[in-house]
């Protein structure tokens, strides 16, 4: 029997692991944290995930996409909020299924040991945490948590799905010639949360990803089961706004104040929370190659950590899973094939990704509340409804589509440069010839499908 060693259980871990035991394969997953099930953390406190086609579609392949769906919120699109004057809500799609959902990262997480525990061939280890890793000589050391003993054990192949500071990835930069690097952008984040009213009804509009863009800097808010929000400031760590300069609780109030004002009524625990809370960094991940010959392979936020700006870490990660275990399957489980065609698959779609996540920051921080943007979408939504199969914008390409990030990436800069010029030069969609459109991006890059 194949046998695998996984050190990571969380999102991608478990999926993985159910998808490999579900062939056959023997699995033991070492996962440092502990069992989050047990864990009486209070629902719709742990941070919230956007879930959409890639992602459903991996959970589809074993089983869980309806499931998973039943305890998801849909977001139709972006709800946004301005300094001043009426909010307004920008479509994600122009169908009611195109919608990306909100779901519980813990409660997701839940789905899948669930059905991972039901394998008999999965065995998963909780409050085991990965210590040191020797590829060359397939010897893995892990340190239980629960009784303080440390021991190592034989192994023929790992997968490290265990997150951006993965354990694994750094024990392979020991043993190979791996090129890697981390940029970390100049803002950070802060978890805050919007409580329900008083008598448990919703605050602000539940089916929408709020977003209050300030130019540099902004909030966003995704809806909770329990009726709650969870609110993220992304705010540069140093300067003028920055988390520097709100050292006291009458600097933050009156930062919200000014800069959130209708969200700040919605923030009745904004001092205790802003100063609990941890401040945390935003960074994006890259290595090359992600395998070392058929022994050890990196999956997930392990080989590609990205900033959540597109929803897509996620999704990303579990399109993953489907790709390798697709290859698993044309290659007879041999992982000398498997992994460096994996490695060759996923790396320039998984960097085309980290790039248009940052490219989303600054349109939500920046334009998503500029006239032309609303313009800009409500011209795709005509041009997809015009010309179904030849037009898909590349916010549907990413999220409502499995379009190669890399193809989604290259057609939508050209899509993005001749969509925003067009609606830069008129004053409402009326005044834009659809047809005209159509034909310069066509001239441009050819139908999309």
């Amino acid at each position: 029997m194949c046998e695998v060693t996984l050190v990571g259980g969380g999102l991608s871990g478990a999926l993985l692991a159910l998808m490999l035991a579900r062939r056959g394969v023997k699995v033991t997953v070492y996962e440092r944290r502990a069992d989050q099930r047990a864990d009486q953390i209070e629902e719709g406190r742990s941070i919230n995930l956007a879930l959409s086609a890639r992602g459903i579609h991996a959970l589809s392949l074993v089983g869980l996409d309806s499931e998973v769906l039943a305890r998801a919120i849909p977001m139709r699109g972006r709800y946004i909020h301005p300094v001043s004057g009426p909010c307004s809500l920008i479509p994600y799609g122009r169908k009611p299924d195109e919608v990306i959902h909100s779901v519980s990262r813990r409660g997701l997480n839940a789905h899948l040991l669930d059905a991972l525990s039901r394998e008999a061939n999965a065995t998963v280890h909780f409050q085991h945490r990965c210590t040191h890793y020797n590829p060359r000589a397939g010897a893995l050391t892990v340190y239980d948590e629960a009784t303080t003993n440390e021991f190592t054990t034989e192994v023929s192949c790992v997968i490290g799905t265990d997150g951006a500071a993965s354990a694994v990835r750094d024990a392979m930069m020991h043993s190979s010639r791996m090129n890697y690097s981390q940029a970390y952008l100049e803002h950070g984040y802060k978890e805050l949360t919007i409580p329900p009213a008083a008598d448990g009804s919703l605050r602000i509009e539940p089916n929408a990803l709020h977003i209050w863009p300030r130019g540099g800097f902004m909030m966003i808010a995704l809806p909770n089961l329990d009726r709650s929000f969870t609110c993220t400031l992304f705010l540069p760590h140093v300067g003028t706004p920055g988390f520097d300069q709100l050292s006291t609780r009458e600097a933050a109030s009156g930062f919200f104040a000014r800069t959130f004002p209708d969200a700040l009524p919605l923030l009745p625990n904004l001092e205790d929370e802003f100063f609990r809370n941890p401040t945390g960094g935003l960074v994006t991940v890259r290595c090359s190659p992600w395998h070392f010959d058929g022994r050890a392979l990196l999956l997930g936020d392990a080989a590609h950590a990205i900033v959540p700006f597109f929803g897509q870490g996620m999704n990303c990660a579990f399109e993953d899973c489907e790709v390798l275990l697709n290859l698993f399957d044309q290659h007879a489980a041999n992982w000398d094939e498997v992994f460096p065609r994996f490695f060759e698959a996923r790396k320039p779609n998984t960097d085309a990704i980290a790039q248009l996540a940052l490219d989303n920051f600054v349109e939500m921080r920046d334009t998503s509340g500029d006239p032309r943007f609303a313009r800009k979408r409500q011209l795709e939504h005509k041009l997809e409804e015009r010309f179904p199969g030849q037009f898909v914008s590349k916010y549907a390409m990413v999220s409502f589509h499995r379009v190669p990030y890399l193809e989604a990436l290259e057609r939508g800069r050209v899509q993005d440069r001749i969509l925003m010029d067009v609606c830069s030069r008129a004053s409402s969609l009326a005044e834009i010839d659809a047809d005209a459109v159509f034909a310069c991006l066509h001239e441009a890059i050819g139908n999309v499908s």
